[in-house]
């Protein structure tokens, strides 16, 4: 039921991928606006997270996902009955709100349960190939609803699995006692929220605006500020929302930071392909969903045969570099995207090598950022995994998602010979092409910091921890 929680979570941020077109075509939004139907739910789900974690360690872990999951259905029911695309976008934010709160509460769950190492790098390598595996799983699930139905049941889909969950979750996990003990930061949770939402809306801004708008960089600038606020605030806090002790340990940052670097990158690339394989080779939704298989094949034998294997015996630090290194060359690979329906030759193989690296990234990182967490602590730190994976995902769709319009603006600007629908697809793939440069270089960079970050051995943070200076 924890996986079941976190697939649908993960997959409700690319679940609309597929449906993007057609819901865009039906409630006739521009292609700047896209992006807010991702960057939505991640933006809320991200900027309420580690409040999310909190109350979990304060209400129990239980409550807290049987509220989330029932906030949840409400949202998709919501969304699913939009009619404007002011009215899709509130229910994506409900839907973050309700998922900030499930998230860090299954984390938790799994956090406190498993302690030995191989029981965890099992626990956490099913975890995290469920993880990694859910924006792809919700492209093929998007894919078979949007064209078996419609795309408004890519959001009515969760009320089914809300339902199945908490039937579950009542069934089979134990009522837990909260902390009422555990008091919850409200200005820090005040700071950080609006830190995280003006770092995000920046981002977003600049797509419809561009970066030479004053509204784009006093955004950027007020998150900034905000969130070197909260760090300050929560060194005296005698509550903090995050205790920064979770974050002083060389390996528990590393980790973090792994996490962060791979959602920075990762979460452009269906909503690319997605737009590549619908309106450039004119595949069918489903058909689309259907081929981003091999990278779930390729996630899950990668967690399977070394993560879960290697995990236990030689710790993260052979891993997640490795991972980063080889997710880079798979969306390299997708920098040469061609008009012609080439999908054995371009789309496959970057896929491929994209899951093989995911697997090596996701269970080890979020494993080792858990590690020896004590019982009152794991809400809140299971909050800051999933709070480093959506500030990322929201940050990096934005970002990429600006780089990809502005460089096929400026290439429609300049003179061309070919005609018009020809210019606009060289336009579009070479946007493409830049953003997923971009997004290459974050993972090579990823991959060298975390190597230095990451410690030797399998993680072991019982008692006192070893500070990262």
């Amino acid at each position: 039921m924890l996986s079941l929680t976190q697939l649908m979570v993960v997959l409700d941020a690319t679940v609309i991928n597929i449906a993007l077109p057609r819901a865009q075509r039906d409630l006739k939004f521009s292609a700047g606006d896209r992006q807010w139907l991702v960057t939505a739910y991640a933006l809320a789900f991200g900027s309420l997270l580690l409040l999310g974690g909190r109350l979990s360690d304060r209400w129990g872990r239980r409550p807290t996902m049987l509220i989330g999951l029932l906030g949840f259905a409400g949202a998709s029911v919501l969304g699913g009955d939009a009619h404007s695309f002011r009215a899709l976008v509130t229910a994506r934010a409900l839907q973050g709100v309700f998922a900030a709160l499930v998230a860090p509460a299954a984390l938790a769950i799994l956090t406190t349960i498993f302690r030995d190492p191989r029981e965890r790098a099992r626990s956490f390598s099913l975890f995290g190939a469920v993880s990694g595996s859910g924006f792809a799983v919700g492209l093929i699930l998007g894919g078979a609803l949007t064209q078996w139905s419609s795309w408004r049941w890519c959001l009515y889909v969760n009320v089914v699995i809300c339902v199945v969950a908490a039937v579950g979750i009542l069934a089979f996990v134990d009522s837990s006692r909260g902390e009422p003990r555990t008091r919850v930061d409200i200005v820090g949770t005040i700071i950080a929220s609006a830190g995280l939402f003006f770092i995000v809306y920046g981002f977003g801004h600049a797509v419809l605006v561009g970066w030479a708008n004053e509204s784009t960089w006093g955004s950027l600038v007020a998150g900034v500020v905000l969130l070197s606020l909260f760090v300050r605030e929560q060194r005296s806090s005698p509550h903090p929302l995050v205790p920064l002790r979770l974050l002083l340990q060389r390996t528990r940052g590393g980790s973090q930071l792994a996490l962060f670097v791979t959602s920075l990158g990762i979460f452009s690339l269906p909503l690319f392909l997605a737009y590549y394989l619908q309106n450039t080779l004119g595949y069918s939704p489903l058909r689309t969903g259907v081929y981003f298989l091999p990278l779930v094949g390729a996630l899950a034998f990668s967690t399977t045969m070394a993560s879960a294997r290697l995990l236990a015996k030689v710790g993260p630090r052979p891993l997640v570099p490795v991972g980063l290194i080889l997710v880079m060359l798979g969306v390299i690979l997708f920098t040469k995207l061609t008009p012609q329906a080439d999908y054995l030759g371009t789309v496959l193989p970057g896929l491929v090598v994209t899951g093989l690296g995911l697997g090596l990234i996701l269970a080890p990182a979020t494993a080792s950022a858990t590690a020896g967490i004590d019982r009152g602590d794991a809400g809140a730190a299971a909050a800051l995994v999933n709070t480093s994976q959506q500030v990322g995902a929201s940050v990096g769709t934005a970002l990429l998602n600006t780089i990809a319009i502005t460089v096929k603006t400026r290439y429609l600007a300049a003179p061309h010979a070919a005609n018009e629908l020809t210019v606009n697809t060289a336009g579009t793939l070479h946007g493409y092409a830049v953003a997923f440069s971009w997004a290459a270089g974050f993972f090579g960079a990823g991959a060298v910091a975390s190597f230095f970050l990451l410690e030797s051995g399998v993680p072991e943070y019982e008692g006192d921890l070893v500070p990262m200076l």
